[in-house]
């Protein structure tokens, strides 16, 4: 039925073509952003997983980049432990030349003495943007960790970490803060015999100070002090006093060396002097408990400080000594090395796995522009067409209304 008063015909054709703008803006809306889920009345499941994910990407920038400069910071401490090495192999290089007789040792001790000052300015110039891993002599040193990863689960997200440790090549010298503990065994040792001299006793912790006296029957020209630093175990303190002890004996020419026993904490004497010798309770010590900054921590290359070997003893201990020093240098650029290649692994990772999330994200709300192409040559027919319709819906009633009036 027409009617003048109400044209359906027109109602629907104008129906159809809102739908069919509505259509269109869509479609121009996905060919102009580029993503088919824009925002969250697009698709709210969608857009709400996308946004969790954009917000991961952001996140794992932020760790490469942390990533990059730990990897910068670990490869200049490995370089530098590297060349602390061929340095320290060079000055064994001149100790074995000073074992021989007729040889000018003052100038060899030259040649070790430039060698030492370089090595220390190696470490000490050893440092990426203020942090320098070859310096572990303080008291609140810390092992370094490098934010690695995001981890998402069902509870939550968390962060995880490459720890990089410190490694000390400093010559600094240890310093003894106070002494508390008297810790000699008080009981002669006779000429070719060895026995129990002292026993360490407690927990080590960083600044306090082990002591054997020079004043004592070993004769020593200076006392042998051990500061404990971060991390030391009683078995490291034992360990580190041992050595130093044993080269200052050398130095001196004192037929005497140190040993661990199997008791923990026990340090042995064999005595090779010709005589008996009585070390006196007084003559080693240690600190009763952790005083914060009791004493002054040493570096794990302090005895290159005591190298002298214009002597044949001096010659003699610090051969002995820096056999142990180079396993010091190799050990830290060894374990650097290994940092450096997990940090490396860790942020090729970071890179990809960012790429993955970025496709990911980009599947769930991106546009396929042939598509929204094609739709939108379809759209355009669609309105086209609606727009005649419309306009044909709205002639009808005006013809019918001038066949009544003619």
């Amino acid at each position: 039925m027409s009617s003048i008063l109400t044209n359906n015909g027109a109602m629907v054709a104008l129906q159809t073509l809102k739908s069919v703008n509505a259509n269109m803006a869509e479609v121009q809306n996905q060919i102009s952003t580029g993503k088919a889920v824009a925002n969250a009345k697009d698709n709210s499941a969608i857009w709400a997983i996308s946004a969790v994910m954009s917000s991961d990407v952001v996140s794992f920038k932020g760790i490469s980049d942390s990533l990059n400069l730990a990897q910068s910071t670990v490869a200049v401490a490995r370089q530098a432990s590297e060349t602390v090495t061929d340095l320290l192999t060079e000055i064994k290089g001149k100790i074995v030349a000073s074992q021989e007789e007729n040889v000018d040792r003052e100038k060899i001790q030259t040649d070790i003495t430039a060698l030492r000052e370089q090595i220390s300015a190696v470490v000490g110039a050893a440092q990426f943007n203020g942090l320098n891993l070859l310096q572990n002599s303080g008291l609140t040193d810390q092992d370094v960790s490098v934010l690695a990863s995001l981890d998402r689960s069902g509870s939550g997200v968390t962060a995880s970490n490459i720890d990089v440790a410190r490694q000390d090549l400093g010559n600094g010298t240890a310093v003894a803060g106070t002494m508390g503990t008297d810790i000699g065994s008080n009981s002669a040792i006779a000429d070719g015999n060895t026995a129990a001299a002292f026993t360490l006793t407690g927990t080590p912790e960083a600044g306090m100070s082990y002591q054997i006296d020079s004043g004592g029957a070993l004769g020593l020209s200076a006392n042998v002090v051990y500061v404990a630093r971060n991390g030391d175990t009683l078995s490291d303190v034992r360990n580190a006093l041992i050595a130093k002890a044993n080269f200052q004996a050398i130095t001196d020419g004192v037929d005497v060396s140190f040993s661990a026993n199997a008791t923990a904490g026990q340090v042995d004497l064999t005595n090779n002097s010709g005589a008996s010798i009585t070390i006196a309770t007084a003559g080693v010590s240690q600190a009763a408990s952790n005083a914060e900054n009791d004493g002054t921590i040493g570096g794990s290359l302090e005895m290159l400080e005591q190298f002298d070997v214009t002597t044949g003893a001096g010659a003699d201990a610090a051969l002995e000594a820096v056999e142990s020093m180079l396993q010091v240098s190799i050990e830290a650029a060894a374990n650097f090395g290994s940092a450096q290649g997990r940090i490396e692994t860790q942020n090729d990772f970071i890179a990809s796995l960012t790429d993955a999330l970025k496709s990911g994200i980009g599947s769930l709300v991106d546009a396929d522009m042939e598509e929204a192409s094609a739709r939108l040559q379809a759209v355009q027919v669609q309105q086209q067409l609606g727009v005649q319709a419309l306009s044909i819906a709205n002639q009808a009633p005006q013809q019918l209304l001038s066949l009544f009036q003619g």
